[in-house]
């Protein structure tokens, strides 16, 4: 392997850089706002995820406190760790050097990775767990050593307690081994004991969901109501298609994985890949759950491109330049690495009445700062008294976590907000004096407080549409009993 660790390294860094110019860029995205804001509140699981990003940001902000270069630092770290492992995977596959560069181009290649790999959320994690299982399943193919399955256990067990999705994994996994060996996997006792070690791994986070009366469960049915079910089986399948050049790639290898007689031995693999996308097509998944399976696919495709092209080993260099090349205009959609005025140019974006409408998932790094500063300044105007017996109320989890996170520099409190994980934390002071609600519509005000004072409608040029034109109250004397009005929105916490 030594000699492959320049490929390695230089891919790597590659990697590693193109990302931290994106991660320095614009803000925090809402869901890395909440994600951290459940740091805070550190369980064995949250209402909408299992716990392992709360862990993660906890120890991010133990070493760089609330910095977007350093929370973002942990999902490109877990980037450049399935680089590694993609290449590592093509190694074990038989490949050599052009097939390891290859694998690696491959993943600097597809782009959907760079959007995964730079917001602090569970997406690029649980993407290194499916890599990292996939890869102690061919090292046990390899060498049949029963380490291998206990590192594979392990590696479950953590991915369940990172993202539920890896269970799909699971299960195309376990149909896959079907094709192994006749099944005779099936007859293994350490391939028991490593099942045994994931649920135990796992075994908190499903008591903190009895516990809780299997919020999993809720969510995923609001998760279905609100979003999956306005997904049509052909937009799943058309995603795929926006990145034809490393698509190609990952079909030579499912090719390869049931025909190519070095590869075909590996089988298993290419049943649990096709297994695990046409379940999730089947479940009516969002595209981007799919994608964990491409490194594995990248690293088979590579391998069977350098046997195809043995005889003409620099035609691998350019089909290197062929996939990379076309993905590299398109880098600052898919990460910050430009800074907004630049991105705007780039993207020929215009002002329309004071407003530049961004892609969502840009749009959603502005606005907080600017929330959070004038919650502040109103805060700051209250007397004494009513300061120190006041509430912060947000509508929703980003304007709760912009408040949160964001909000300790100013030193402002805790705020609440009955909004999915937000909304088991409680209503806070439920005697409070005065209230600061912003997000929340008049009508909402209205139902709780006598009195309601419109501070002002705040707006923002690249903001999403959702947090432009959102108000911002003093409310005061409740009229409905507050921990009831909280308890009775249970029903309604994922709306």
């Amino acid at each position: 392997m030594k000699k492959y660790i320049p490929i390695l390294v230089i891919l790597s860094i590659i990697k590693l850089l193109i990302q931290w110019f994106g991660n320095r860029n614009y803000g925090f995205h809402r869901d890395e706002l909440l994600h951290l804001s459940v740091s805070e509140h550190l369980d064995w699981g949250f209402m909408e995820f299992p716990p392992m990003i709360g862990a993660i940001g906890k120890l991010s902000y133990l070493l760089f406190d609330y910095s977007l270069l350093g929370v973002r630092l942990f999902p490109t770290l877990a980037g450049v760790g399935i680089l590694i492992l993609c290449c590592l995977l093509a190694k074990e596959f038989g490949g050599k050097s052009k097939a390891i560069f290859l694998t690696g181009i491959c993943i600097l290649a597809f782009l959907p990775f760079y959007r995964n790999h730079t917001l602090f959320q569970p997406v690029a994690f649980d993407q290194l767990f499916w890599t990292l299982g996939f890869y102690f399943v061919v090292k046990y193919m390899n060498s049949q050593d029963k380490k291998h399955l206990i590192l594979l256990g392990m590696a479950l067990g953590l991915g369940l307690l990172t993202k539920y999705t890896i269970l799909v994994w699971a299960f195309g996994l376990c149909i896959g081994f079907i094709f192994y060996q006749k099944g005779n996997l099936f007859k293994n006792k350490w391939l028991y004991i490593s099942a045994l070690i994931s649920f135990l791994i796992f075994l908190p986070n499903v008591i903190w969901q009895a516990q809780n009366n299997f919020p999993l469960l809720k969510h995923l049915q609001a998760l279905s109501d609100n979003q999956l079910e306005e997904i049509s089986p052909m937009a799943f399948g058309l995603e795929q298609l926006n990145f034809p050049f490393t698509l190609m790639v990952s079909l030579f290898g499912v090719v390869a994985f049931f025909m190519d007689k070095n590869l075909k031995k590996y089988r298993t693999i290419g049943v649990a890949t096709l297994v695990i996308f046409c379940t999730l097509w089947l479940l009516k998944s969002k595209a981007y759950y799919v994608f964990a399976i491409y490194p594995v696919l990248f690293a088979g495709g590579a391998v069977k491109i350098e046997s195809l092209l043995s005889k003409k080993p620099l035609l691998t260099y350019i089909v290197a330049v062929v996939v990379l090349l076309p993905s590299v205009y398109f880098i600052p959609e898919a990460t910050p690495i430009l800074p907004i005025e630049d991105y705007v140019t780039y993207a020929g974006l215009e002002e329309k009445k004071g407003r530049i409408e961004l892609k969502g998932d840009y749009a959603d790094m502005f606005g907080w700062e600017e929330q959070v500063k004038l919650v502040d300044s109103v805060y700051q105007s209250l007397p004494g008294k009513e300061k120190s017996n006041c509430v912060l109320w947000a509508e929703n989890y980003g304007e709760a976590g912009a408040l949160k996170i964001l909000g300790k520099k100013y030193n402002l409190p805790n705020p609440i907000s009955r909004h999915g994980s937000f909304w088991i934390w409680g209503p806070g002071n439920t005697n409070a004096a005065v209230w600061i609600s912003i997000g929340n519509e008049k009508s909402s005000v209205e139902h709780v407080f006598e009195e309601i004072e419109l501070v002002k409608v705040i707006t923002h040029k690249y903001a999403i549409g959702e947090e432009n034109g959102i108000p911002l109250y003093i409310c005061r004397k409740p009229k409905v009993a507050i921990d009831k009005w909280w308890k009775d929105y249970e029903a309604h916490i994922f709306d």
